[in-house]
């Protein structure tokens, strides 16, 4: 028995509620949130070492003990919401996140800040999966959905500009901690308003059987990757630890695929996997991860390191690429539509690869500000795109009852992504960084660094082409999944009309 009490009704054509939107804006208001703090965050990360006098070691801890939390755990707090209620999970995850923020604002050491920020990201692996599964839930299949899917892809560029220009505001003239404590109020907000704008669904098919054996095994797996990659700059892709975390996190998965097809109720449904909308997409998602997050991380160091712009100048400077996201992120909901996500996330792809040759080109020239400008614009076209549409693809015909941990995948790929990015560009510009001078160094790590987020943006054109259906197969698979989620409902009735 699957119990949604959210707005939309069935799949079908049914009329929303007008509560919807009005919850949209919460759920996109939490997105934007969570995106604005790790954004910020980066930002401010020079600024939060000094002032705690942490060595460059202990420092990246204030941001890769997030990311290891967050992508660890971001499916079991997508499957939690589904069998907790996504409602419920929603709001814990939002109480957890005001708490962390306070006490990261209030951090008087370099230990208690990584401390609080590994919390942050328990925190927001149970806020994101779970506010979008309550939006792929509320709105149905279509041009509604569509709509939704925009509205919470382009909030996120919204809020990556946001962090750039608020918080170089913030750190250049009221000081780090406020990164963090201008969470609580909107945190505060989102607690009050929650109850009374969403409603409680959960899928209740399986009562209250927990898979805690695929639970640990999958997200020992999760935390393993993302840590091995998270440390690969330091210990060397090759090395010894390196390739033992990745063994051993293959070792994990393959366990994990073991214990799931001999449950009778599994964290992961292998019905799920067969999807390919879902797989394609997601695989996508980690391609895109990947040249976002690299490309980020690049322009950040060039333009203060390179160029030796201020915070405030970056984040000014550097505004047009999520501004961009934002924009495309709209038009491109009507471009799937009429295209399917297979095409968009293809022309995505080419626009992410466009956009970063042109900056390789800015740093050859010396960086005016008209060629970063084009690079970053043409870059942000791509990013909200490609985001809309293999979030889109991933998401389709997947059953309410499955919408927690469809959208934990999601989350969780373009997290992972994001980690390979950073990694793998900030061993590239290490390893390229040489020549006859400093500058000539510089040149050369910048130019290579950028080359790499050109080949993943090949990467996800490719897999575009040949993984994420085509429109006509999408539609056929949506249609198969419409169906079969009927005549489970029309079971699940039976059930308890007998019961």
């Amino acid at each position: 028995m699957n119990v949604d009490l959210t707005a939309g009704g069935s799949r079908g054509g049914t009329r929303l509620d007008p509560r919807a939107w009005t919850a949209l804006i919460l759920l996109c208001a939490a997105n934007f949130m969570v995106i604005l703090d790790s954004q910020a965050v980066i930002l401010a990360a020079p600024t939060i070492a000094k002032s705690l006098k942490m060595t460059p070691s202990a420092a990246q801890w204030v941001i890769s003990a997030n990311l290891i939390t967050f992508g660890g755990l971001l499916l079991l707090g997508g499957r939690a919401a589904d069998l907790l209620g996504r409602r419920r999970l929603f709001l814990i995850g939002t109480a957890l996140f005001l708490v962390v923020s306070l006490v990261s604002g209030l951090a008087s050491n370099g230990e208690v800040l990584i401390t609080a920020r590994a919390l942050h990201g328990v925190a927001t692996a149970m806020m994101a999966p779970t506010a979008l599964s309550i939006l792929t839930t509320t709105f149905p299949e279509g041009r509604g959905r569509n709509k939704a899917l925009a509205a919470w892809q382009g909030i996120a560029g919204l809020g990556a500009t946001a962090a750039l220009i608020i918080g170089g505001e913030l750190v250049d003239h009221f000081g780090w901690r406020w990164i963090f404590l201008m969470n609580v109020p909107v945190a505060v907000a989102m607690l009050l308003a929650g109850p009374v704008l969403l409603t409680e669904s959960r899928d209740l098919s399986v009562g209250r059987k927990y898979d805690v054996a695929g639970a640990l095994t999958s997200t020992a797996a999760l935390l393993l990757i993302v840590y091995a990659v998270t440390k690969a700059p330091d210990n060397g892709w090759t090395g010894s630890k390196t390739l033992g975390m990745f063994g051993g996190a293959a070792a994990l998965f393959v366990l994990f695929a073991i214990i799931e097809s001999r449950m009778e109720s599994p964290l992961v449904p292998m019905r799920i996997l067969r999807s390919g909308a879902l797989v394609g997409g997601n695989l996508a998602t980690v391609a895109i991860g990947m040249a976002v997050f690299g490309l980020s991380l690049c322009a950040a160091e060039y333009a203060q390191g390179g160029l030796s712009y201020t915070t405030l100048q970056y984040g000014v400077k550097g505004s047009p690429l999520p501004a961009m996201a934002l924009i495309s992120a709209f038009a491109g909901q009507r471009l799937i539509g009429r295209f399917g996500s297979r095409r968009v996330v293809a022309v995505c792809a080419l626009l992410l690869i466009g956009g970063s040759l042109l900056l390789v080109q800015a740093v050859e020239n010396g960086g005016s500000y008209g060629s970063i400008f084009a690079g970053l614009a043409v870059f942000g076209t791509g990013l909200g795109l490609g985001t809309t549409a293999c979030s889109a693809a991933a998401l389709s015909g997947i059953a309410r009852r499955d919408a927690g941990l469809a959208s934990g995948f999601n989350a969780a790929a373009f997290q992972i992504g994001g980690s390979f990015g950073i990694a793998a560009v900030t061993t590239v510009i290490v390893s390229h960084s040489v020549g006859a001078s400093q500058q000539a160094a510089m040149t050369a790590g910048f130019k290579a660094g950028f080359v790499a987020t050109a080949y993943f943006g090949a990467a996800a054109l490719l897999l575009a082409l040949i993984v994420i259906p085509g429109l006509r197969r999408s539609r056929e698979a949506e249609r198969a999944a419409l169906a079969a989620q009927a005549d489970q409902e029309v079971r699940d009735a039976g059930s308890v009309s007998v019961n």
